[in-house]
């Protein structure tokens, strides 16, 4: 069977910050910087990629900080300027993969109202056979879970993928299954790797 290249989406095809919204709004660096580590969160947000609805997440925010309330709201509204861009060469990466037929899925923790919202912005996403989302499935990377799910959908296991991340709990979570894993740190790194695996 023909191996399968899986990527990651946040950090690994697109730039993900939720400090590029919020430096939109809050002028204070200090401020800012408060603001990300208490309030709208990495943490909080990981509430949503497992499955946590909006309805739930944003009103409970808001009583606990209500000074805050048109930026949590924000949050909700505005998550696509949370992404500034694309990572640099993975696109280029991705579009090679596909000219030489090779078989492309992604595997991504993402929250199912926003990937709503973010996908149809973004036509490289055609180029996928099919996208595994963390808050479509309710359940998150690491868990073995969410694994088992892509190589059902996938048809394949072991190294059969080759797996690309930025958090190593999530490559070490793909190595233990006998996936062929590559910490992502940039599109360089990923291309050495794919030609090393007789992929590019």
């Amino acid at each position: 069977m023909q191996k399968a290249v899986v990527f990651d989406v946040g950090r690994v095809l697109f730039q993900w910050e939720l400090r590029a919204l919020f430096e939109k709004l809050i002028d204070d660096a200090r401020e800012l910087d408060w603001f990300l580590t208490n309030v709208v969160t990495e943490e909080w947000h990981f509430e949503h990629d497992r499955g946590r609805a909006l309805a739930d997440m944003v009103p409970e925010r808001i009583a606990l900080f209500p000074a805050y309330e048109e930026h949590i709201n924000a949050y909700a509204t505005r998550f696509n300027e949370t992404v500034p861009g694309p990572v640099a060469g993975s696109h280029g990466i991705v579009e090679r993969l596909a000219g030489k037929g090779v078989p492309l899925f992604c595997l991504t923790n993402f929250g199912d109202e926003f990937w709503q919202v973010f996908r149809p912005t973004q036509p490289i996403f055609d180029h996928f056979a099919d996208i595994i989302v963390s808050g479509v499935e309710k359940v998150a990377k690491p868990e073995a879970r969410i694994y088992e799910i892509v190589e059902a959908r996938s048809g394949r296991s072991g190294d059969a993928l080759f797996f690309t991340d930025d958090n190593p709990a999530n490559i070490a979570a793909a190595k233990a299954r006998g996936w062929d894993a590559h910490l992502f740190t940039d599109a360089a790194g990923l291309e050495a790797a794919l030609v090393d695996a007789g992929l590019l």
